[in-house]
């Protein structure tokens, strides 16, 4: 109700409990199916990003969107959140699988960037690579920044990862 007074088009949730594997693609499913069910009567879609523990396994959360069926409830696929566990025992899912399992149900893109090398790059994420799967996909929509380093100041990261897409932008286009 509240994003509806405001003016959004999206929610966006996080898919987090407890239980078995399993067990979590059905509370997660059960949840979604319901809040977006509330949220079609007010023209809104929930989005669901990939952060932090199985919402960061891409297959899973696609299993979840497959359970889930419904036009209004997508992903946004965020290409640095895909940490199943941290620390120690650290897992991670290789982030360009989970994009690809991700984008067919995409209402919005999140380019997460942390480090830049001399010509630009991002060092954790191979941009061009990146891109390349977001658009076969069909995706035309937002593509949003989220600098995430301590190499820049907030405002100079933005605009790096920014001139990054522009560039990559240019780059697929002459493919």
């Amino acid at each position: 109700d509240a994003a509806k007074f405001l003016g959004c088009h999206s929610i966006r949730v996080n898919a987090a409990s407890g239980g078995s594997y399993l067990e979590q693609i059905g509370y997660a499913a059960d949840g979604l199916s319901q809040l977006s069910e509330y949220a079609a009567k007010q023209d809104i879609n929930v989005i669901v990003e990939n952060h932090g523990g199985l919402s960061s396994n891409g297959a899973w959360l696609a299993v979840v969107m497959e359970r889930v069926g419904m036009d209004n409830c997508g992903t946004l696929p965020d290409f640095g959140n895909f940490f199943i566990s941290r620390g120690k025992n650290a897992n991670e899912f290789d982030r360009y699988h989970g994009v690809q399992a991700l984008m067919p149900y995409a209402k919005a893109v999140s380019a997460k960037t942390h480090d830049f090398d001399e010509e630009g790059n991002e060092t954790h994420t191979d941009y061009l690579k990146m891109m390349k799967i977001v658009t076969e996909f069909g995706y035309n929509g937002y593509v949003g920044i989220e600098y995430e380093g301590g190499g820049l100041s907030e405002a100079e990261g933005i605009k790096a990862s920014k001139k990054l897409l522009e560039r990559v932008r240019d780059e697929l286009a002459k493919a």
